[in-house]
């Protein structure tokens, strides 16, 4: 019970939840718990099974895409206050990137079958989740697609940017 009222907490502090309402705050909390990794660590393995997004509370997180012949390509650094993993919302669950402990990382891990279960029986609940994560996917898009041009302004494989950062 201690935990998930210092979870709630968390949620009512970090810009991610900004606006959303206590009982909603409280319902996510149920579905947290603290989870902390080592640098090199990873969060999530991209294709894995999808079943949880994390809120990162100290330290910083690389977002990355294994490419053939060239390895890991970063799409985005978050940092505290940022959330990593919003494919738990979308069949099949699978993970579409990695995320990988740059640092020693502190987050808020949130069970994403528990809110799949609890987002079915409140559809509010569920809209207020999705606008948030379609705004993260958004500026990550926009993010990724700087990255693009910025490395066909400058040639293949130079000066590539964390235009995504958080």
């Amino acid at each position: 019970m201690i935990e998930t009222k210092n979870i709630c907490t968390m949620l009512a502090e970090n810009p991610f939840f900004e606006g959303m309402p206590a009982p909603h705050l409280e319902t996510i909390a149920g579905c947290g718990k603290l989870v902390r990794f080592k640098a090199g660590e990873f969060l999530m393995r991209e294709g894995e099974e999808a079943n949880t997004f994390y809120l990162v509370r100290e330290g910083e997180v690389a977002i990355e895409s294994d490419v053939p012949a060239a390895g890991a390509l970063s799409v985005a650094r978050v940092g505290a206050g940022g959330i990593t993993g919003y494919s738990w919302l979308f069949p099949p669950h699978r993970n579409s990137f990695d995320s990988v402990a740059l640092t020693n990382v502190s987050t808020v891990a949130l069970d994403g079958k528990c809110l799949r279960g609890k987002t079915e029986a409140d559809h509010e609940l569920g809209y207020q989740l999705m606008k948030r994560f379609a705004q993260v996917m958004l500026d990550r898009l926009q993010a990724a697609r700087l990255q693009v041009l910025d490395i066909y302004a400058n040639g293949e494989n130079e000066g590539t940017t964390d235009a995504a950062a958080d």
